[in-house]
């Protein structure tokens, strides 16, 4: 199938949920002939991914709120420039993994300005924005314990305490009610496929795609 490309991000808390979805997301694009590319933030590029080790290995205060930003934005910028941008030019869909807002809401939670995330945005990325941002939301407690069940390993982020994570999920849901044309919040708490049914209703409604039928 051809036609423009349009960009999907998957944002949430720890244990949201997101990579089972954007499998399932990803399929039933395909099914309807569309050429889908997945990839995640940090990283998605060869630089971005180096950039992805430093961030997410050592402990909890190894870098301060606005040195993540800066190497999540030097991350960024190489991920648009090497592979979001030349797929949405061939006409792919790209989803990805996480994007800006969780810069938002996890280094925004770390104590940088919302201004200053802005700022670093518009030098990265300019205007560019995705075309629908789906939040998959869930209690934090719900969210941690789902996430110990299915990692042995932690990193940085999910390392720190309830508080932060309360936070985060906040910013992500502010960042809904302030942006709802791009934003679309999905409860996360529910079964797997009751969740993929919402986001496929979701895509449906708001990009035409026909994956409800």
């Amino acid at each position: 199938m051809t036609g423009p490309g349009r960009f999907i991000t998957i944002e949430g808390g720890e244990g949201a949920g997101k990579s089972t979805q954007i499998v399932r997301l990803r399929d039933g694009l395909q099914d309807l002939g569309y050429k889908v590319l997945v990839t995640r933030e940090p990283g998605g590029s060869e630089g971005a991914e180096e950039i992805r080790k430093l961030l997410m290995g050592g402990t909890v205060d190894r870098w301060d709120a606005v040195t993540e930003a800066l190497l999540v934005y030097a991350a960024r910028r190489d991920h648009l420039v090497r592979t979001i941008w030349p797929a949405l030019a061939r006409g792919d869909w790209v989803i990805s993994d996480r994007y800006e807002d969780s810069t938002r809401a996890y280094q925004g939670a770390g104590g940088l300005d919302a201004g200053a995330v802005e700022q670093l945005g518009s030098v990265a990325r300019g205007t560019f924005q995705p075309d629908l941002t789906l939040i998959l939301d869930l209690p934090v407690s719900l969210g941690r314990a789902r996430a110990a069940a299915r990692r042995g390993q932690t990193d940085r982020f999910e390392d720190r305490g309830d508080g932060f994570h309360e936070t985060v999920r906040r910013i992500f849901l502010a960042t809904a009610s302030a942006e709802p044309d791009r934003c679309a919040v999905i409860d996360a708490a529910e079964a797997i496929d009751r969740v993929a049914h919402a986001i496929a209703a979701a895509v449906t409604l708001r990009l035409g795609v026909a994956l409800l039928r």
